[in-house]
C-alpha cells in the first residue's frame, strides 16, 4: 500500500467515524493541554464530564493557576493518578506567572513544562499551533 492512498483511507475513515469531542473544536492549547492530561490512564466516556467541569470552573489557564490546589485536587476527585493534577496546577502557574499566560507554541518549548511528554507535546504543538508533529496514539 503506498502512503498517500494510505493517508487518504484513513482520512477518509476519520472523517466518517471520529467522535465529535470539544476538545476537538478548538485550537486553544489550554483546553488541548486540559484534555490531554485528563485522557491520560483515563477513557473518553469517564473524562469528558472532567474535562467539562474543569473548562466550567477555570475558563482560562489563569483562573487555573490562582485556584487553590486542594480545590483541583477536588475537582479531579475519582480520576486517580493525582500527580497529573499537580502538574497541571504548577504548569498552570509557571505558564501564567512566569509566561506571561502565553502558552508556549513549538513541540520542544512545551516539552521543557512539567508533566508533558513526547505524546502530550505533539498533540498541543500539532492540534493548537500546526506544527508537524506526529501525534501517534495505541489506543
Amino acid at each position: 500500500m503506498n502512503n498517500k492512498f494510505f493517508a487518504e483511507t484513513l482520512i477518509r475513515w476519520y472523517t466518517h467515524q471520529h467522535r465529535d469531542l470539544p476538545w476537538r473544536q478548538t485550537r486553544n492549547p489550554y483546553y488541548i493541554w486540559l484534555s490531554e492530561i485528563i485522557l491520560q490512564q483515563t477513557r473518553v466516556a469517564q473524562g469528558l464530564p472532567y474535562y467539562e467541569r474543569f473548562v466550567s470552573t477555570y475558563p482560562t489557564i489563569t483562573d487555573l493557576a490562582n485556584a487553590p490546589e486542594q480545590e483541583v485536587i477536588r475537582l479531579w476527585q475519582g480520576l486517580g493518578y493525582y500527580s497529573r493534577a499537580r502538574n497541571l496546577h504548577q504548569t498552570a502557574k509557571h505558564i501564567a506567572y512566569q509566561l506571561n499566560g502565553v502558552f508556549p507554541s513549538t513541540y520542544n518549548e512545551l516539552l521543557k513544562l512539567k508533566g508533558i511528554g513526547p505524546y502530550t507535546a505533539a498533540a498541543i504543538a500539532s492540534f493548537a499551533f500546526d506544527e508537524a508533529v506526529a501525534v501517534v496514539d495505541g489506543n
